[in-house]
C-alpha cells in the first residue's frame, strides 16, 4: 500500500438473473442500477456486461456487473444506507437469482 494515497473501498457486484428472465426484466434491473448513480458517496460507478473474452478462468454467467468505487468504507456504509439503494433492493431483488459481493480496500496505483 501506498502511504501517501488514502485508502479507497471498491464495492463490486455480480447480478445474476434466472435463465427464465425476460427481456423486461432484465431493462428494470438495469434501470435501478443506473438509478443509484445518483447516491452522493459514490466517486465512480461503473456497470457493465460479460465481456466477449476466452480464458477458462473468467465468469460470463452474470448479467451486470456494479463496481463502484468510495473515498472510504465509511462512505460505502452511507450508500448502503441510502434510501435509493433501499428501494433498488425492494424494487429489484424479483430480478436477480444470485449476487455476489466483493468489496475490497486499497490504495490507488
Amino acid at each position: 500500500m501506498n502511504a501517501s494515497s488514502p485508502d479507497l473501498f471498491v464495492h463490486h457486484v455480480l447480478f445474476y438473473t434466472p435463465a427464465t428472465a425476460s427481456d423486461a426484466d432484465k431493462a428494470a434491473l438495469l434501470a435501478g442500477l443506473m438509478s443509484m448513480r445518483a447516491i452522493p458517496s459514490i466517486k465512480l460507478a461503473h456497470i457493465g456486461t460479460p465481456a466477449g473474452t476466452t480464458r477458462d478462468v473468467i465468469d460470463h454467467q452474470y448479467t451486470y456487473s456494479w463496481l463502484c468505487f468510495f473515498a472510504s468504507a465509511a462512505d460505502e456504509e452511507s450508500y448502503q444506507r441510502h434510501p435509493i439503494h433501499d428501494a433498488f433492493r425492494t424494487t429489484c431483488a424479483a430480478y436477480w437469482e444470485k449476487v455476489i459481493i466483493y468489496d475490497s480496500i486499497g490504495s490507488t496505483l
